[in-house]
């Protein structure tokens, strides 16, 4: 299959079946959208906790279908669940700096909605995989990159992070590939662990100890990171599983939806968001 027939394939809206489709963005002649599922009983009087889930695929490529059965699975515990689309390079000829900007984009307009969604805009996750889970980690780490009004805050109230990409730059003298092209500015200005501080959200991060795409050894450093810096972060070691391991579709013998959906739930039901099983 050629890249320019796979890029066309990706950029068909994904089969939802249940989903409620907001445009959440327009950017240039690009309607960016979100597929958002509801729990059972849900209305607009409602305010529940929600979160919005970022694809993966290199800040190239990707669908928001990756995430339908986590979507599915929170709804179902009683959250609303969206699984949103941003701009990626091959679909749109953008950088990182576009796709952070986006899942701001996509927080943003969650909050700005939550009357008319149902939604608490106190308690809005973002989480996402591989590079999607560097766009939910940079809506809550990165400052700027902003392209609506920051009175209203892009930044959620938890993260969920599986196998993210959360150092981007050099640590403690490691030798780095350079990813100044791919990120559109220094990798530094995009790098979360760089820009750990206190007063961040309540995080998860979710990671294999085989990995690597995302080495286990940096989610460590960034899970260390914000330890120390006072926040409450997360790691879920999954011992002998690579890159993607999360995925519902992984038709593997390391598939860990299971468990890795085990471990969201209670997360998430530690800060109150879901009743405890």
């Amino acid at each position: 299959m050629t890249t320019i027939l796979l890029a066309l394939l990706l950029a068909q809206d994904p089969d939802l079946p249940g989903a409620r489709v907001e445009v959440y963005k327009k950017a240039g002649d690009v309607a960016l959208k979100m597929w958002i599922l509801a729990p059972e009983g849900h209305t607009p009087d409602d305010k529940r906790p929600a979160v919005v889930f970022f694809f993966g695929g290199g800040w190239n490529s990707g669908t928001p279908k990756q995430f339908e059965e986590q979507a599915k699975y929170l709804a179902r515990r009683g959250m609303v669940a969206a699984t949103a689309d941003y701009r990626v390079r091959s679909r749109h000829g953008v950088k990182a700096t576009a796709c952070v900007a986006d899942g701001k984009s996509a927080v943003r307009f969650l909050r700005s909605n939550a009357a008319r969604l149902g939604i608490d805009p106190d308690r809005i996750a973002a989480g996402g995989g591989s590079a999607g889970g560097h766009v939910a980690a940079c809506t809550a780490l990165i400052p700027g990159y902003e392209d609506e009004d920051p009175a209203v805050s892009g930044a959620p109230n938890a993260l969920l992070l599986f196998n993210p990409a959360v150092v981007l730059a050099p640590i403690d003298g490691e030798a780095f590939p350079d990813l100044t092209d791919r990120m559109g500015v220094a990798p530094a200005q995009l790098s979360p662990y760089h820009h750990v501080r206190k007063g961040l959200p309540p995080t998860l991060v979710l990671n294999g100890t085989a990995d690597a795409t995302t080495p286990l050894a940096r989610a460590e450093a960034f899970v260390q990171a914000m330890t120390e810096a006072g926040n409450r972060c997360e790691l879920a070691a999954y011992e002998g599983v690579g890159h993607g391991f999360f995925n519902f579709a992984r038709k593997t013998p390391d598939n860990r939806y299971k468990e890795t959906m085990q471990r969201t739930d209670e997360f998430l039901s530690s800060l109150g968001w879901l009743t405890a099983r």
